[in-house]
């Protein structure tokens, strides 16, 4: 075995979802993972934890294109758009470093094991931390850096299942667009409520002139 590995974490990650898909999850090890991709168990260990880490490899990828950008977004923009943008160029970042059926093999997987659906979470309740920790050093307070950036997941999420469920889906960034003017027009006071809300000022203030 040659002492450099070229593109060993990319051997693994190929190696790992082809056992997954002929194999199975629960019946491929990381023995196996790593004997397909010519590598040695020191070597896989050396890049992931366990066999499931494999499924989330580019997650800290994800959490830096996130801090970056809400980092660099313009000082007057305010908190949501700030971590839409940055969701979105996520998105984006993803999609070009990710082959589509690479992406949808990877999400059927995780929808069928609970472990993986777990482990899922857990990443992203860190992206969520990443982002508002990121909201706080714009001199973004709580709740609004919390909420901004819990939202921010909500429309890459549901961005993200119009995508990969999509016979011929639009870029993933589109998607995620799309969920973020969705969300914007559902937050959005409609004229009925405007109307309901003065009438009832106008109630609240005529009754307290009359007593």
């Amino acid at each position: 075995m040659a002492r450099w590995e070229p593109d060993a974490r990319g051997r693994l990650v190929k190696a790992a979802m082809d056992l997954f898909q002929e194999r199975g999850y629960g019946r491929t090890t990381v023995e196996g993972i790593a004997a397909r991709a010519g590598l040695t168990e020191r070597t896989f260990f050396r890049y992931f934890t366990d066999k499931r880490e494999v499924l989330f490899s580019g997650s800290k990828d994800l959490e830096k294109t996130l801090v970056d950008m809400i980092a660099n977004a313009p000082k007057e923009a305010a908190p949501f758009d700030v971590v839409a943008e940055a969701f979105e160029s996520a998105g984006a970042n993803l999609q070009a470093l990710r082959d589509l059926r690479h992406v949808r093999a990877r999400h059927a997987l995780v929808v069928g094991h609970a472990e993986l659906r777990e482990r899922e979470l857990i990443k992203f309740a860190s992206l969520v931390a990443a982002a508002t920790e990121a909201l706080h050093a714009r001199g973004v307070s709580e709740p609004a850096a919390s909420l901004a950036a819990e939202a921010g997941l909500a429309i890459f999420k549901v961005g993200f299942e119009r995508w990969v469920g999509k016979k011929k889906p639009h870029d993933l960034a589109a998607h995620i667009r799309a969920a973020r003017d969705a969300l914007k027009a559902v937050a959005a006071p409609t004229a009925s409520t405007v109307r309901t809300a003065r009438a009832a000022k106008r109630a609240s203030s005529t009754k307290a002139r009359s007593n």
